[in-house]
């Protein structure tokens, strides 16, 4: 939209009005805190004020618009049901601050989420605090770190394959570590010979994303574990994946010391934007006192449940609990489907994705085909004898309604489209998204000035994209009735803005 709400207002116009006389409490409030000048908050209806945020959030795509294959963040539908429960009185109006005796619900419910973490995992204890799994990778590898320091030993690289998430370097860069990339096999996989090459007396931990962000799982994964062991290193998981494992495999019976749990990708709470998040981090009983954050127990003194340090903390990344709100609709989530439903989602998962891959080979360039899991990774390469390129497919995508793939990434497949359908998808939906990528396909070698001009229908046009990251106002003015068109199954066909394009 080219206005702003303030650019709307108009003097007079009343959407509110705050009842005369001094609010309630103001009295306790010191004469010198109190507010004398006007807010200048804008002046518009009731109406005017519902049409600019309804209309704002018509820019936006998201679940609940339309399909969202954005592979490696498991883009997941997040149940209603949650979100009311979250929405309790009860636990909306609590605080952090508030004394161990007027929370014991919310404490009993965290404890339940660790327990039922712990459960999945097969691993021994849990952090709820870390706000992101960016942040629970830094979290595991500062326990790395103070691990090793505290046994005498000065370790201080950290063994990555190219097919883990882009964050994993930064996390041991920020800890204090350094990060040292090792090269998977032609199959995508890490293999055995490849670790122990790198593997030495300096190495403090071996960082896997299982699976990995090709969409497969790693196979000589156990014997990983026992060489990194051996080498007297840690092995750590990103868990960024775990919705293709859930029910299925226990990290922690596959070796892993550490690893971190992306709520919002596996547990289905919200997701984007830029928070709030919930990264949980598990480790192995040994590692339990580095963790940070509130742990919570049965209270020595008086009964009831208190929330104290761990002895060895490696230091709080967050305030108290963490995101209290997204430990609850995890922790729903999980009480709602139970270890069997669970299970279910992971087998939905990879079911979707593996039907997905196998509609779409003969179109796209499948490098690694195969039994995936959750995700797989196809290749826009064959297009660029038109003149086009994978980002010139994603952007065509977004005339239809559909969010683009992850693309390029991982770095290792070139063009790379890296789609997750999740299990909340329909055949109907996963066969129009086959249509319409073999209708895309079409366009490139027939008329490719309509992916390398696209999108045509969004509010704002292609951006140079290296310059929006610079600079940050809007420079072309938004349509002010534009929105994404809807697709759900039996996507539409696109319309450019003069008319129908073939």
């Amino acid at each position: 939209m080219s206005q702003t709400i303030f650019d709307k207002s108009r003097p007079g116009r009343l959407g509110f009005r705050l009842p005369a006389g001094a609010p309630a409490g103001s009295a306790r409030l010191a004469a010198a805190k109190r507010r004398r000048a006007p807010l200048g908050l804008p002046a518009l209806s009731e109406l005017d004020v519902l049409r600019h945020y309804v209309g704002l959030s018509l820019l936006n795509h998201s679940i609940a618009r339309g399909f969202y294959p954005l592979g490696s963040c498991t883009m997941k539908y997040n149940p209603v049901q949650n979100e009311q429960l979250a929405a309790l009185a009860g636990f909306a109006g609590c605080h952090p601050a508030q004394p161990a005796e007027t929370v014991q619900g919310c404490l009993a419910l965290m404890q339940a989420l660790e327990q039922a973490l712990i459960a999945i995992t097969g691993l021994a204890a849990f952090t709820l605090q870390p706000a992101a799994g960016a942040q629970g990778e830094f979290v595991a590898m500062k326990i790395a770190r103070r691990y090793h320091e505290d046994r005498g030993e000065a370790r201080e690289l950290v063994i990555i394959p190219d097919s883990a998430h882009g964050t994993n370097p930064a996390s041991v860069a920020m800890a204090g570590l350094r990060s040292l990339t090792v090269k998977s096999g032609e199959d995508g996989l890490l293999h055995l010979d490849a670790l122990t090459a790198a593997l030495d007396e300096k190495v403090a931990a071996v960082m896997l994303t299982n699976p990995n962000t090709l969409g497969l799982f790693e196979a000589e994964i156990e014997a990983i574990a026992a060489r990194t062991h051996a080498a007297g290193a840690l092995l750590y998981m990103d868990g960024a994946n775990m919705n293709a494992l859930v029910g299925r495999v226990r990290p922690g019976d596959l070796g892993f010391d550490m690893m971190h749990l992306n709520l919002h990708k596996t547990f289905s709470t919200p997701h984007g934007g830029g928070g709030p998040g919930a990264g949980p981090v598990g480790v192995r009983a040994d590692l339990a006192d580095y963790l940070p954050g509130l742990r919570i127990a049965a209270d020595p003194a008086g009964g009831g449940l208190h929330a104290t340090r761990a002895p060895q903390s490696v230091g709080d990344v967050h305030g108290r609990h963490g995101n209290f709100g997204m430990l609850l609709r995890a922790y729903a989530y999980i009480l709602r489907y139970g270890g069997d439903g669970l299970a279910d989602i992971s087998a939905g998962a990879v079911l979707n994705a593996n039907y997905l891959q196998a509609r779409l080979k003969g179109t796209l360039e499948i490098p690694h085909a195969g039994l995936c899991m959750h995700e797989f990774v196809a290749s826009g390469s064959g297009l660029r004898k038109y003149g086009v390129r994978t980002t010139d497919v994603a952007k065509r995508l977004l005339d239809f309604g559909v969010h683009a793939p992850t693309v390029y990434f991982p770095l290792i497949v070139p063009e790379a489209l890296m789609i997750e359908p999740t299990e909340t998808e329909s055949q109907e939906t996963l066969d129009a998204f086959v249509g319409l990528i073999e209708r895309i396909v079409g366009e490139a070698e027939r008329e490719p000035s309509l992916l390398t001009e696209a999108p045509h229908l969004t509010p704002v046009g292609r951006l140079d994209e290296a310059r929006a990251a610079k600079q940050l106002e809007v420079v072309q003015p938004f349509a002010e009735e534009a929105s994404a068109p809807a697709a759900p199954a039996g996507l539409p066909a696109a319309e450019s803005r003069s008319g129908p394009r073939a």
